[in-house]
């Protein structure tokens, strides 16, 4: 593990939190709902660059239509981490839509009604044989 781990975590962490305020608080656009999460950040060693994972639950339309709100208030967002969070350089943002959590949700769909069907063909077979 490197020396500056802990802290680009602990910067990690801090501006994971304060995006999700601003968004949550601070930026009153309406597409913008509580459907919209900020899953990670990773900024780089030097601070010049950070990735903002976004998930957003809704169909693909309302998947764009956030991503480019959020497009369009980096400026903005940026310039609150600044007053916020005391560092040296505010990063660059960049906005990545992150699908894991709508694709877990529909692996666990699946799976439930694998062990369902299972479940119920168990069951059938069990009444033939009385």
């Amino acid at each position: 593990m490197k020396k500056g781990s802990n802290r680009m975590i602990r910067i990690n962490d801090e501006i994971q939190k304060e995006i999700s305020a601003i968004i949550r608080g601070d930026l009153k656009d309406p597409r913008i709902g509580v459907i919209t999460s900020v899953l990670k950040v990773d900024t780089t060693n030097d601070l010049k660059y950070c990735k903002v994972y976004i998930s957003v639950l809704g169909d693909e339309d309302k998947k764009q239509e956030v991503m480019g709100v959020l497009k369009n208030a980096t400026g903005f967002i940026r310039s609150l981490i600044a007053q916020r969070i005391n560092l040296r350089v505010t990063p660059e943002l960049k906005f990545i839509l992150d699908d894991s959590l709508e694709y877990s949700f529909k692996i666990d769909s699946l799976i439930r009604s694998v062990i369902k069907d299972d479940e119920e063909k168990a069951g059938a077979d069990n009444d033939e044989n009385v």
